[in-house]
């Protein structure tokens, strides 16, 4: 594993401050882009929710040329990635032990990993927490993840690989890390994302590559969904087949066409 810091390309023994603001308090923000043999999918629009994410989290806007240096030093020093992950982290830097930001300046960290992909389908299961889609950190990728490791563990200990969420008002949000589509009569329904939803880069593509209906799905309708999909940045576009205990086909049609128009669509550009 090759990780750029702050400027500088270091080895997997890399360190930030113990007082780093992201470690103390999870002050910080990120984004997880895919390497498909060995090229970055989507940068441009993952490096601007970065930036949202950042400023609605309070934090300095980020200079995204030194992000950009960043990811391209990682690449090329680990160029033979066939499937991974490359992730953005930064932070509000050193700051005192306390929910107060000191004045150093963020912490930037670059590093990528090889992965195992994705199988074609998987299986989801409801979890009894919710997403609070009122929250001064709905929508923003934060690294407050405590609630999503918690939500993920719960779902795997049942036979998931991925957490789904309602809202406070009962209504279907996400996973914990990806958003959900459903098919009810043919047509495709996405969450909103009022529900609290994170804006989803591989979600906007399949909005934008093949379209979808976004409404408020109460979690309930869930369970009587044709056809069930998670979209991801690792996960592109993979089939449910068992929401809970419910079975479901899967592939059914529609997840199937969405799946090839994506998988056409984003081999023909790496930067949509």
């Amino acid at each position: 594993m090759r990780i750029w810091l702050n400027g500088t390309l270091q080895d997997d023994q890399a360190g930030v401050s113990p007082l780093d603001h992201g470690l103390t308090t999870g002050d910080g923000v990120f984004e997880t882009i895919k390497i498909v043999e060995g090229r970055p999918f989507a940068v441009t629009k993952h490096l601007e929710r970065l930036v949202r994410s950042a400023v609605g989290l309070g934090l300095p806007e980020p200079d995204v040329a030194q992000v950009e240096q960043g990811i391209a030093a990682v690449v090329k020093a680990d160029p033979d990635i066939p499937f991974g992950r490359l992730r953005i982290t930064y932070t509000g830097g050193v700051s005192p032990l306390s929910s107060d930001r000191g004045t150093s300046g963020p912490t930037i960290v670059v590093a990528s990993q090889a992965i195992q992909r994705p199988g074609p389908t998987s299986a989801i299961v409801t979890v009894p927490w919710v997403r609070n889609e009122r929250s001064a950190v709905a929508g923003l990728k934060t690294t407050s993840y405590a609630e999503n490791v918690r939500a993920l563990a719960y779902a795997k200990e049942r036979g998931g690989s991925e957490a789904i969420f309602a809202n406070t008002v009962g209504n279907l949000s996400e996973g914990t890390g990806s958003n959900i589509f459903c098919v009810y009569d043919g047509e495709l329904v996405t969450p909103t994302l009022e529900s609290g939803a994170l804006a989803g880069v591989t979600r906007a593509l399949v909005l934008a590559w093949f379209g979808a209906v976004e409404r408020d799905v109460p979690l309930g309708r869930l369970h009587e969904a044709d056809e069930i999909f998670l979209t991801s940045t690792t996960r592109d576009v993979q089939a449910i087949h068992r929401v809970d205990d419910r079975d479901l086909p899967a592939p059914g049609p529609i997840t199937a066409e969405v799946a090839q128009v994506f998988a056409t669509r984003s081999a023909e550009d790496l930067d949509p």
